[in-house]
């Protein structure tokens, strides 16, 4: 297997978390859940001319496009291993994704979406959508030239370059929401106190947030806090589960097992003995 990870370019940094490739054409099993962590992504399958649609219980549903946007979600989902032979993939910044493609994240939530619909092309001269705001390309496009390049190193780099010719030199991130994202995350606080602090309505904020993010305030900490918890059972932290779930920010340990099961569809000890490589990817039988 090859798996390369790279952080985005200094001109993506604002926008763009992290860019990825994984080369993996014989996994020993079918099907993997993969756990919500808050981010839309962009999934690009260089192997074949589609991916693979999976229900909750791994059962092949339909093809969907080669390239696509993956929505945030509140809820894990299955992949099918098969997509994994040659496979690229963008993690956006929580609060990127409005300001690079000039869309509001919340319409995407747990949705997968044909990226064609919504990647800016306007270096390549093709028509608008949505008001103006965006201009198609087709999802082709971006995998061609992927597939173009001949090692991962070059294809991260290619795709790299084509998400820095969509930023916009005017484009500028919500401040309300990075504020709002560094009062949770520093702070700790609650909604209704960050909308104190940030000077707006809960209201409004809440609103500003989901179409910024892609979910809710009130889903994103609670998200960040599930994130903590999957972190350090993944590194095999020696602590006691009430320990950590109070450590994490939980109640107790019985608020702590029942957001982690909505969240994954698995209670603590399942995950620990199914985990693999990736903390957020994990083994269905």
């Amino acid at each position: 297997m090859i798996y390369l990870e790279r952080a985005a370019s200094g001109r993506l940094r604002p926008w763009v978390r992290s860019l990825w490739y994984c080369s993996a054409p014989e996994c020993a099993h079918q099907r993997e859940r993969v756990l919500p962590n808050g981010c839309i992504q962009i999934v690009l399958n260089l192997s074949r001319g589609y991916l693979t649609d999976c229900g909750p219980d791994g059962q092949r549903q339909a093809r969907l496009p080669a390239a696509i946007v993956v929505g945030a979600r509140a809820r894990y989902e299955v992949i099918d291993t098969g997509d994994l032979a040659d496979i690229a993939g963008i993690v956006i910044e929580p609060g990127g994704f409005a300001g690079l493609f000039g869309e509001r994240a919340d319409l995407f939530f747990e949705q997968s979406i044909d990226l064609g619909s919504v990647w800016d092309g306007r270096r390549d001269g093709v028509g608008r959508v949505n008001g103006g705001r965006g201009r198609v390309v087709r999802g082709a496009r971006p995998l061609e030239r992927l597939c173009e390049a001949k090692t991962p190193e070059g294809k991260l780099s290619a795709l790299d370059g084509m998400l820095s010719g969509l930023v916009d030199e005017q484009a500028r991130r919500s401040e309300l929401v990075d504020q709002a994202m560094w009062e949770f995350s520093a702070r700790g606080v609650k909604v209704e106190e960050c909308a104190r602090s940030v000077g707006v309505s809960e209201r409004r904020l809440s609103e500003v947030f989901r179409e910024h993010v892609g979910i809710a305030p009130k889903m994103w900490c609670r998200l960040r806090r599930f994130q903590t918890v999957v972190g350090a059972l993944h590194r095999g932290t020696e602590m006691r589960w009430a320990e950590l779930a109070v450590e994490c920010g939980y109640y107790d340990q019985a608020h702590f097992v029942n957001d982690f099961r909505g969240f994954s569809g698995l209670d603590p000890t399942s995950y620990t003995k199914k985990t693999g490589k990736w903390q957020n990817h994990v083994v269905m039988e």
